[in-house]
């Protein structure tokens, strides 16, 4: 593989996209996952062991919850990012085992702090609409980069899409960089956030832009 994304998911949308049993998402950006391109499920041997990051229990809660099952006891969600994305992480040797690939991804999250930084540009949750262009914008000065931001499309009788998912894509060497394919790369990854029927998919430019603080 040649690049890692951090997708970080609103977890308003998230709930939105499947009921579950989504109480009070919180109000924040949360980590969705740390995934290399075009792999998964690298090594079907290398079980998920909890205890390996118990150090990093009340970030990981915090930072990086379940948002569809509110009970904190579930480890699920994590079991199911390790499985698919940490076992293909792990050949490089600053992500080669659970407490590395769940604390850096932690690291990289708050080095990125992506909530701040919207919150500095005055883009916050709210029930009018924003323009994508003016998202996108905002985010590639602040990082110089350009991350790929995926929407939830507007439902029937909806005109706006609504913001979902923000990925920023890092180098080998954990370097920031745009998320754009490269000559030569070809750019398989698709949104892995997948919930019942709904799925997320790269925003439109044109379309407003719902960033919603409440589950409606």
């Amino acid at each position: 593989w040649k690049k890692l994304y951090l997708a970080h998911h609103w977890p308003v949308t998230v709930c939105k996209m499947s009921a579950n049993d989504c109480q009070d998402p919180p109000q924040y950006w949360t980590i969705h996952g740390l995934w290399p391109d075009k792999t998964e499920d690298c090594n079907r041997t290398w079980h998920f062991n909890v205890t390996e990051i118990k150090d990093l229990m009340s970030d990981m809660r915090h930072y990086w919850p379940d948002v569809l099952h509110s009970s904190l006891n579930r480890t699920q969600f994590w079991k199911h990012e390790w499985d698919k994305h940490g076992t293909c992480a792990a050949t490089l040797q600053v992500l080669n085992s659970q407490k590395k690939y769940f604390g850096k991804a932690l690291e990289l999250y708050q080095h990125v702090d992506l909530n701040s930084c919207l919150l500095k540009a005055g883009i916050k949750p709210s029930s009018s609409y924003y323009q994508m262009t003016a998202i996108k914008e905002t985010l590639t000065r602040f990082y110089g980069v350009t991350p790929k931001i995926q929407c939830l499309p507007p439902e029937e009788g909806e005109k706006a899409q609504t913001i979902g998912q923000i990925e920023f894509c890092f180098t080998k060497e954990l370097q920031l960089r745009n998320c754009t394919a490269l000559n030569g790369e070809s750019n398989q990854m698709q949104a892995d956030l997948k919930l019942g029927t709904e799925e997320l998919s790269v925003c439109s430019d044109t379309l407003p832009t719902y960033y919603p603080s409440q589950v409606q």
